[in-house]
C-alpha cells in the first residue's frame, strides 16, 4: 500500500512543485565541484547534486526520484552551461538516476534503515557499473569526436596511475574509483539527512 501511494504521488501537484524545487537545488549544485588531482585527471570533478534527487526518491518515490535527476541535468543543458552537447548530462543521468532508482526503488519495499543501507550498498554498486559502461560507450567516444584523442586521455590517467594504458584501463582504474567514490560520499552524506528530509517533504502537502 505505501508503495504504491508513493508511485502515485509524482503525479500530485505538490509533488510536482517539490520534485521541481529539488532539482532546481540539485542543478545549482552541479556548479559546485572539485576536482581530486592527486587521485584523478582534473576533469573527473567530484560533486553532491544527485543528493537532492536521492532525498527526493526515498521521500516521494523511485519515480519522483529519477524524475529529479533528470530536471538537473535537463536545466544543465537548456541553460547552455553544458560542455558536451548534452552528452555529458546524459551520462550523468544514467549514471545518477540508476543510483537513485536502485536505493529509493529497494526503501519503497524495505521502509526502514536497513532498507536505506542495503539500497546504498547497491546502488553503489550499480552505479559505478553504469559509470563504468557510459563512459566507455558514450562519453570518452564523444571526447574523441570532439577532437580530444582518447590518447590524451589516456595519458592524463598514466600520470597518475601507470596501470592505465588505453581506454579500458582507464575505465577500470579512474572510472570505476570515481563514481565509487563519488558514491559512498553521497551516501554517508544521506544517512544522517534522509528520515528529517523524508518527513519534511512529507509534511508539506
Amino acid at each position: 500500500m505505501q508503495e504504491t501511494i508513493k508511485s502515485n504521488k509524482i503525479f500530485k501537484t505538490s509533488t510536482l512543485v517539490k520534485v521541481g524545487i529539488l532539482g532546481a537545488i540539485g542543478y545549482i549544485l552541479m556548479f559546485i565541484s572539485a576536482p581530486l588531482p592527486m587521485l584523478f585527471p582534473e576533469f573527473l570533478k567530484i560533486d553532491i547534486s544527485d543528493l537532492t534527487a536521492l532525498l527526493g526518491g526515498i521521500a516521494l518515490g523511485p519515480i519522483a526520484g529519477v524524475t529529479i535527476s533528470f530536471l538537473k541535468n535537463l536545466l544543465q543543458f537548456i541553460t547552455g552551461f553544458s560542455t558536451t552537447g548534452g552528452v555529458g548530462e546524459l551520462a550523468n543521468f544514467l549514471i545518477g538516476g540508476s543510483f537513485v532508482w536502485v536505493v529509493s526503488f529497494i526503501y519503497s519495499k524495505k521502509n526502514n534503515i536497513k532498507g536505506v543501507i542495503t539500497g546504498l550498498i547497491l546502488g553503489t554498486i550499480v552505479m559505478t557499473t553504469v559509470g563504468c559502461i557510459a563512459n566507455y560507450f558514450i562519453i570518452l567516444p564523444f571526447y574523441e569526436t570532439m577532437g580530444w584523442p582518447i590518447e590524451a586521455v589516456v595519458a592524463m590517467g598514466a600520470a597518475i596511475n601507470p596501470s592505465i594504458v588505453d581506454k579500458l584501463t582507464f575505465v577500470i582504474w579512474a572510472i570505476a574509483p570515481f563514481n565509487l567514490l563519488k558514491a559512498m560520499l553521497i551516501s554517508l552524506l544521506t544517512l544522517p539527512m534522509y528520515k528529517r528530509t523524508e518527513k519534511v517533504l512529507n509534511k508539506v502537502k
